[in-house]
């Protein structure tokens, strides 16, 4: 069990009103947890402080090598009051499986999720209610020895951060239209394409400001060697109902394991709804759309929860889903992981955590 220290904030900040618009990241809770790590000592000084800078020197390895794990996960407010985590074992394990393979310390399950709960439970208060709204939680690593040897880093801190939050696209749960990027490749296997860390991200901003740019939502990347194998969207996993099955691209070593993705695969099974897991090509999608029976398209993301797409684009080639309209399947399942997120469906699988 930890033992961490607690300083309040002695300069509050004021808080959303409950029908302020929250643009998704861009408000943040008055406190934060850290813990730092050298080999020495291993994990040490866990502690809640005020949100405030953090100083780092210049020849932090963070800043010119790029060893940096980041997660993120919610918490929700129920109707009778209480405070749920939504499968943060999944996060830890996601964020163990980062930490080993940039050669970063792991981070013991229960010492995460304590750290979750304890930062969680001191800003409490901060957890919107407004249907749609939770608490973005975003843990994060950095490599702090400084140093210009290209080396793993002997000193780590560890810190999250807390963020009322609204939709994650404006479109709320309306379709939106993604952009199928045939030009730039996020990852490849045996690269880092399956972990949580900030530069896969930074390499998929050239394609996602192309596809802004042409009036698309999200970049759905498709495999870097034969350019022509669906991987996943930008922030999300994605799921392709054709007919009576859904398919969902097959973890392969640059996809990353999606803890929504785990819960809606799990629910399709449950459901005896048929699921593959398998590789999918650009070229499959296209013909299930030419012969009608691409029924529905959805990403899956804890910042979304469940997103539909109505409108696919590969090159000039434009397929319209639904006639834009959400499907019942995302429906179905965008209903039941919100509904076991608030509390307001029995959870029979134990997913939810209460603080």
């Amino acid at each position: 069990m930890l033992d961490i220290t607690f300083e309040k904030t002695t300069a509050p900040k004021i808080k959303p009103k409950k029908d302020d618009s929250l643009v998704f990241g861009s408000i943040f809770t008055d406190h934060m947890f850290m813990m730092d790590y050298d080999t020495k000592k291993g994990w040490h000084d866990a502690r809640i402080i005020p949100y405030g800078k953090i100083s780092l020197e210049p020849s932090a390895m963070v800043f010119h090598y790029g060893q940096e794990m980041f997660e993120g996960l919610k918490a929700y407010k129920t109707q009778d009051g209480r405070t749920l985590l939504f499968r943060p074992d999944k996060n830890s394990e996601r964020a163990n499986q980062t930490n080993q393979r940039l050669c970063m310390p792991q981070i013991p399950t229960e010492d995460f999720i304590e750290g979750v709960k304890a930062i969680v439970k001191a800003d409490e208060s901060w957890i919107p209610t407004k249907e749609g709204t939770s608490l973005y939680i975003r843990p994060f690593m950095i490599a702090t020895d400084p140093c210009l040897g290209v080396r793993p880093s002997d000193s780590y801190t560890f810190i999250i951060i807390l963020s009322p939050v609204g939709a994650y696209y404006p479109e709320g749960l309306n379709p939106i239209k993604i952009w199928i990027e045939d030009e730039y490749v996020r990852a490849v296997k045996g690269g880092v394409g399956e972990v949580k860390t900030g530069g896969n991200y930074a390499a998929s901003l050239k394609a996602q400001i192309k596809a802004n740019d042409e009036g698309y939502s999200q970049v759905l990347w498709l495999d870097g060697v034969e350019r022509k194998y669906i991987e996943e969207v930008g922030a999300m996993n994605i799921f392709f109902k054709i007919g009576d099955k859904v398919i969902t691209p097959q973890l392969n070593g640059s996809i990353l394991p999606g803890v929504t993705r785990d819960s809606v695969i799990q629910l399709c099974k449950d459901w005896n709804i048929p699921i593959e897991e398998r590789r999918i090509s650009i070229d499959e999608i296209c013909e299930a759309h030419k012969k009608g029976i691409l029924e529905e398209v959805f990403g899956s993301g804890t910042a979304a929860v469940i997103s539909p797409v109505g409108q696919l684009r590969i090159k000039d080639h434009v397929m319209k889903i639904q006639d834009g309209r959400i499907g019942s399947l995302s429906q179905r399942i965008y209903d039941t992981i919100t509904g076991i997120q608030l509390g307001k469906i029995e959870d029979t699988r134990n997913w939810t955590i209460e603080i």
